[in-house]
């Protein structure tokens, strides 16, 4: 099963249980499972069986199709993927005080090897060619304001943005501000 798919059924379920007011033991009685499984599911750290899976569903009141609509979006195979500062969602991975989770980006990726760039570029900054890269790209903007363009395609990402995108299509970026801009590269091979 895909990762992403897997977060967003746990994600799913946690959001349609509170919002419908429905405690973990409420839940996990008429499911016939354990609160603990619940739990589990929910934050991410166990795969629930088909049929457990389809008794938690009913469970909550919907049916499969209205459960997974939505969730569509998330499988389409759009090479580039942007996501807003604001727009992480805060997840609860361990009950410990003072700590905070936000995803910022779930993605399935077949990849061998993995480097991690801090790329500084300072004002004004540009490169003038499109080039490619054989990875996927995973871009957090710790500062400044940058200007990409990915094939056909030109996007201002600022401060607090992720940008996420294959690589092998042509991409150049510059430094639109005024100031240097700090960006965390992931790249996936």
């Amino acid at each position: 099963m895909n990762e992403e798919l897997l977060l967003l059924i746990g994600d799913k379920i946690k959001s349609k249980r509170t919002q419908k007011n429905i405690t973990l033991e409420q839940l996990a009685g008429k499911a016939g499972v354990s609160k603990g499984l619940i739990s589990q599911i929910e934050n991410n750290r166990t795969v629930p069986s088909l049929p457990v899976l389809f008794n938690i569903i009913h469970s909550l009141g919907d049916d499969l199709r209205t459960f997974f609509e939505d969730m569509q979006d998330a499988f389409s195979h759009n090479h580039i993927v942007i996501v807003r500062k604001g727009e992480e969602r805060t997840f609860t991975k361990e009950p410990v005080q003072g700590f905070s989770y936000k995803r910022i980006l779930t993605r399935s990726v077949t990849s061998q090897a993995t480097d991690v760039v801090l790329l500084e570029l300072k004002k004004k900054a540009s490169r003038k060619r499109m080039i490619r890269t054989d990875a996927f790209e995973c871009k957090y903007f710790l500062k400044g304001s940058v200007e990409y363009q990915i094939d056909k395609e030109t996007i201002l990402l600022q401060e607090g943005d992720t940008l996420f995108f294959d690589g092998r299509v042509p991409h150049r970026l510059k430094n639109i501000g005024d100031t240097e801009a700090l960006i965390l590269v992931i790249y996936l091979f």
